[in-house]
């Protein structure tokens, strides 16, 4: 199908869903994914994505675990489900998986080489880990659960970095947020915006805590980010 493209490595071939823009050549944005998995949510973040001039790639994270992992936002069900595969996720073997994925990317016949990483949740602290272990063009984290915990990798940072928190965000406390935000000061090229008010997820289509107007702001400071860093 023209939406899928298989990335090979040594540990296995899974599938990514793919976006491409009507112009090309074009630089292009791995899209990582939250605990749903590659669902609605991501798939028409790809496409809002290629919509603005960029190739969107999102790697099915989960494939090591259960393939094809398409999760409902809303279903408690499928919540549950998906906290399950985020227990059991091995990170170190989904950096490579991502890194893997940025190689595939940059090398599609219409990619100008250039990529970055635009992760939510799991997705933004894979980005952020990801980011620190492998060379990226550029990397945009929305509120990465657990991203405290990684501080120490700060130093291997190169590639500019995005990130935004919400004040309120259960998943991230007050603490966690001054100690990523503290350790991300000494670094001339990462960027940190917070969101008063907002809690986990505050930016996803249909999510329960989505604010159009904070989501919009975080939004458009992503597109000027990427078009800054990738054109």
């Amino acid at each position: 199908m023209d939406n899928q493209l298989l990335i090979n490595s040594p540990d296995g071939s899974f599938h990514a869903y793919i976006a491409r823009p009507a112009s090309q050549p074009a630089p292009a944005v791995v899209v990582l994914q939250e605990l749903f998995g590659v669902n609605a949510d991501v798939r028409a973040t790809c496409d809002e994505l290629a919509s603005q001039g960029f190739i969107a790639v999102a790697p099915d994270l989960f494939w090591r675990q259960e393939p094809g992992v398409d999760l409902d936002v809303r279903s408690e069900a499928d919540w549950q489900h998906g906290l399950r595969l985020y227990s059991g996720y091995d990170r170190d073997a989904g950096v490579r998986d991502v890194a893997q994925t940025i190689r595939a990317a940059a090398n599609l016949p219409e990619s100008t080489g250039k990529v970055a990483l635009q992760g939510y949740c799991l997705g933004a602290l894979m980005a952020f880990i990801t980011a620190a272990r492998h060379e990226v063009s550029a990397a945009v984290a929305y509120h990465g659960g657990d991203t405290e915990k990684y501080l120490g990798e700060v130093g291997g940072l190169r590639a500019p970095l995005l990130m935004h928190l919400g004040e309120e965000d259960e998943f991230i406390s007050k603490p966690a947020q001054a100690q990523i935000k503290a350790a991300l000061s000494r670094k001339p090229n990462a960027t940190v915006y917070s969101y008063p008010g907002q809690r986990h997820a505050f930016s996803r289509h249909n999510g329960t805590h989505y604010n159009a107007t904070a989501a919009v702001l975080a939004n458009g400071r992503t597109r000027e980010f990427l078009n800054q860093h990738l054109r």
